[in-house]
């Protein structure tokens, strides 16, 4: 457990940036970065853009996942040393699929105080807009770049109810929308959120077929930053294996739909859940 801080130490601050308008960066994050003894980012080139809008004179220095350990220590050592360190990434909120993990990590089990300054974020700002179901929803990140790969992520996540959100890269937005509709069927909805806060923001919500047609047909549609959003499975569309539906119809032959469910994920690992709605489903077949 970490609880305590380092006393005399400085702090660690985790800022958020805009993700494309720069109107929305939050006072206390201006004053953050104005305050702090250094700016951690990610692309020093890019993020001296942003300081200079904001008249922000703090220096920078680059940081990223990759950095060699000799620079995560040194600025460890800053931390100890009782500086202040503000950690950016080139837009939206750190660690969320961009660097920064490592800094942290080292840096709480040190001892040292870790701050969130919370902002904008390319995921919390699709799934606001998207119309698809945001009380449970889970971020994927970026798929693998690999083909054989991608499709293998995504089968995994094939049962996955709750709404699936991922980050894609231009150059891989027909693959991975290709791999999304043979993976989740043709007709499963999906909402492509392309250049979000930016002049050319767009959504293109549909059929997984549909969202990829518009963006073949459109090549203004296969630029910027993108989200992708996928609406969960629905329960009673689940299929099971022939063994295990075999199974089950006995079970169901001798017992109420609860207790069938309940010893069918006894015996097969599954979610009792599932198994009850299967149940519920095909009890009268």
């Amino acid at each position: 457990m970490k609880n305590s801080t380092t006393s005399g130490a400085g702090s660690l601050y985790v800022v958020a940036t805009p993700i494309g308008n720069l109107g929305d960066i939050t006072q206390r994050a201006i004053e953050v970065l104005s305050n702090a003894d250094l700016i951690a980012a990610e692309d020093t080139r890019h993020s001296s853009r942003l300081c200079q809008h904001f008249s922000i004179n703090t220096p920078l220095r680059a940081y990223h996942d990759y950095t060699d350990q000799a620079q995560t220590e040194a600025m460890l050592d800053l931390l100890n040393g009782g500086k202040n360190i503000a950690l950016i990434s080139d837009a939206g909120t750190p660690l969320i699929s961009d660097p920064g993990y490592r800094l942290v990590k080292i840096a709480r089990d040190a001892g040292i105080k870790v701050v969130p300054v919370p902002g904008a974020c390319a995921m919390a700002a699709a799934l606001s807009v998207a119309g698809l179901p945001s009380d449970k929803f889970c971020f994927e990140g970026f798929l693998p770049a690999k083909a054989g790969q991608r499709l293998n992520a995504l089968q995994v996540l094939l049962d996955e109810e709750r709404t699936m959100i991922f980050y894609e890269a231009p150059h891989r937005i027909i693959d991975s929308l290709t791999a999304m509709s043979e993976v989740f069927g043709a007709d499963r909805e999906l909402v492509l959120a392309r250049e979000l806060t930016k002049t050319f923001e767009t959504l293109i919500s549909g059929a997984a077929t549909e969202v990829l047609a518009a963006v073949e047909a459109d090549h203004n549609q296969r630029k910027g930053e993108m989200v992708i959003l996928v609406k969960g499975c629905e329960a009673s569309a689940k299929q099971l294996d022939a063994n295990v539906e075999h199974m089950m119809r006995c079970l169901l032959a001798q017992l109420p739909v609860k207790q069938a469910a309940q010893i069918g994920a006894e015996i097969t690992g599954l979610r009792k859940k599932e198994l009850y709605q299967w149940a519920l489903d095909n009890k009268d077949d």
